[in-house]
């Protein structure tokens, strides 16, 4: 792991976060008149397709051994499959800011799980302050409004958590076990994930039965070639750079971003909450990344 985080490290965890927690605004616009698993199954789909033509641009291929498509399987359902079935179905129920305060239960779990299976993340004070610090900007961001409403669809509030649990997996195995190129990880592992919801939507869901509006049809473009071909490429190139532990913490901006979200489309009048919170997120991730960095110089010297 490059234990220096840059600048450029910084932009793109930040990019990250822009893009993930606009997934959730398209995901509503979607979910009326496309069902979970045909919504997951076609945003998978358009970035299959797009992942498959970078590959090709960059005259690499996915490779044939059991081995690495045993990896991409792993990834394809705790990555992409499993989370986002279980968020599209979540949202059906639950509005998206609730879905995103449940979304930042993603770091503990990466945390608890970087310092059981990789070696070079243990839990240590400055990554239990990080996290600390980036969770108490959550609170501040979505206030008591959000936790009065967690009385309210409990099944559907534990689909999300179990999604976020599911990225804790998957971004925890790709740090120990990915070591392919970047763009050859995005597409196998994304396919994997077609492989595992497919099946559901045609037999659950009949998609070809199905009349989506002309938003459904943008959104799920969106989805499939932003938050899913785009932000998959951005991940597997910044998991071996920043560590599992450092990257999840971009879950602490997507509320963030989703009240931005909000100001721009729903007109909603932002108060100190907001830059509070982008503070607080952003000195967390600050911490827990040089935290990092620290360890590994003590270790080296």
């Amino acid at each position: 792991m490059n234990t220096a985080v840059s600048p450029r490290d910084y932009l793109l965890l930040l990019s990250v976060g822009l893009i993930w927690s606009s997934s959730f605004l398209f995901i509503k616009l979607a979910i009326s008149t496309v069902p979970p698993y045909t919504l997951t199954a076609a945003r998978i789909a358009v970035a299959v397709v797009i992942l498959a033509g970078y590959l090709t641009f960059k005259r690499q291929g996915l490779p044939t051994d059991i081995k690495n498509w045993t990896i991409f399987a792993v990834l394809g359902l705790f990555g992409t499959a499993l989370p986002f079935t279980l968020i599209s179905w979540g949202e059906v129920y639950i509005d998206s800011g609730l879905t995103a305060v449940l979304m930042g239960t993603m770091p503990v779990a990466t945390a608890m799980l970087a310092h059981l299976f990789i070696a070079d993340e243990r839990f240590n004070f400055g990554t239990g302050l990080g996290i600390m610090i980036g969770f108490g900007g959550l609170i501040i961001l979505i206030g008591a409004d959000a936790l009065h409403s967690l009385d309210t669809g409990v099944i559907a509030q534990f689909a999300i958590i179990i999604g976020a649990v599911s990225y804790a997996v998957s971004t925890t195995f790709a740090r120990r076990f990915a070591r392919l190129p970047g763009p050859v990880m995005s597409t196998g592992s994304t396919l994997a994930g077609l492989i595992w919801v497919l099946p559901m939507a045609i037999v659950l869901e009949q998609p070809w039965t199905l009349r989506p509006d002309g938003m459904a049809v943008i959104s799920v473009l969106i989805l499939g070639i932003v938050a899913t071909a785009l932000a998959s490429l951005i991940f597997y190139y910044l998991i071996h750079r920043v560590g599992a532990t450092t990257f999840s913490q971009v879950n602490y901006i997507i509320p963030v971003f989703g009240a931005a979200w909000g100001i721009l489309f729903l007109h909603e009048v932002p108060d100190w909450r907001m830059p509070t919170a982008l503070v607080l997120v952003l000195s967390g991730i600050f911490i827990v990344s040089r935290s990092a960095k620290n360890k590994a110089r003590d270790i080296e010297t």
